[in-house]
């Protein structure tokens, strides 16, 4: 069995990704590291951005390691066929329905926010995204001329209770061994399946986890207390839309999208899923200024959930915290160290 699978995709995906190669070998030089093309590289391979045999490798590796996917050249391909579709299969194919997104500022990078030192330092919550369900899967989905001209376009918001409540007993057993303190973030006001959301959290916070405190919140407003006072967040779970867009305007907090990486899980025993939640980038591809330390962290972060391997991921985050502190900044955050520079003052801080 594969321990790590590694996808780096497109854009900047194998830039950052090769830097997490070099950490895995150094740090955990027993695992076994498999890499396959994914994204639009798959595409012009193979013709789908997710080959069957990738899925499979993907669900038969402890974990799963992806750099980033898409760009300009594969704008006009059929949107079943682009990149960001074989990412969405993936997530489905498996399963993996939980997305974890710390917003951790690193006491050093407290003033590389676009927000003031004293708003975001010490900062460090989590939004707990769901991920498999919502209307980036919901049927139907279309678009269709009109008879008197024109044109119309259909998305569909779709959950089910029991995609509701699999997520959202994710946050409250995160929040167990946290603060204690989980925001539920929907738009019940206005939506039907903001209410079910909000009536499925309710009863299972009422029969399972009373003793988490839960605050339910408006999406648009949690997007305002984010940068308003984001320490008072421990944990946010959201649906997929919202948490795609809350957690990028909580990674802005944390001084670059470079910084913040992520987890995706399914049930116990099956493999994570693990990426930066930056893009590819493709303004910045090719030139060996990307940021790695979401792809490392995010790294950190499958040693800690899937490959049980605490002890390495407490060495891994200690060594990113140690490199900052030593003064190692890519572009991103206001420094001039390369991609490969990056990932060798890492290196060396382990």
């Amino acid at each position: 069995m594969t321990d790590l699978l590694l996808l780096p995709g497109d854009g900047i995906g194998p830039e950052v990704t090769a830097q997490v190669r070099r950490v895995a070998e150094k740090l955990t030089p027993d695992l076994t590291l498999e890499e396959r093309p994914f994204g639009g590289v798959s595409y012009d391979r193979h013709g789908v951005p997710l080959t069957g045999e990738t899925l499979a490798a993907a669900k038969a590796a402890k974990a799963v390691l992806m750099g980033a996917v898409g760009g300009p050249q594969w704008a006009d391909a059929p949107r079943d066929k682009r990149p960001e579709a074989g990412l969405l299969g993936l997530r489905a194919g498996m399963n993996v329905f939980a997305n974890l997104r710390p917003a951790l500022c690193f006491q050093p990078l407290a003033d590389a926010s676009s927000l003031k030192r004293e708003i975001v330092e010490g900062l460090d919550f989590m939004i707990v995204r769901e991920l498999t369900g919502g209307i980036y899967f919901g049927e139907p989905r279309f678009i269709e001329d009109l008879p008197g001209g024109g044109q119309r376009a259909v998305d569909t918001q779709v959950y089910t209770t029991m995609e509701i409540e699999r997520v959202a007993r994710v946050a409250f057993e995160l929040a167990r061994g946290r603060r204690n303190k989980v925001h539920s973030a929907e738009k019940s006001n206005v939506m039907d399946s903001g209410l079910l959301w909000r009536r499925v959290v309710t009863d299972l916070h009422k029969r399972d986890y009373a003793d988490v405190e839960l605050e339910h919140i408006l999406a648009d407003n949690a997007a305002m207390q984010i940068v308003k006072n984001p320490k008072q967040f421990d944990v946010m779970v959201t649906d997929n839309l919202f948490g795609d867009i809350l957690s990028d305007a909580a990674a802005q907090l944390t001084g670059s999208l470079g910084m913040l990486p992520s987890a995706a899980l399914g049930l116990p025993g099956t493999p994570g899923l693990y990426e930066p939640i930056h893009g590819s980038a493709p303004d910045i591809a090719g030139q060996g200024v990307a940021n790695p330390l979401a792809a490392i962290l995010s790294f950190e972060m499958a040693l800690r959930w899937s490959l049980d391997r605490p002890a390495q991921a407490d060495r891994l985050f200690a060594a990113v915290e140690k490199a900052l502190d030593n003064g190692a900044r890519t572009r991103d955050l206001g420094g001039t160290l390369s991609t490969v520079q990056m990932g060798d003052a890492v290196l060396a801080a382990l």
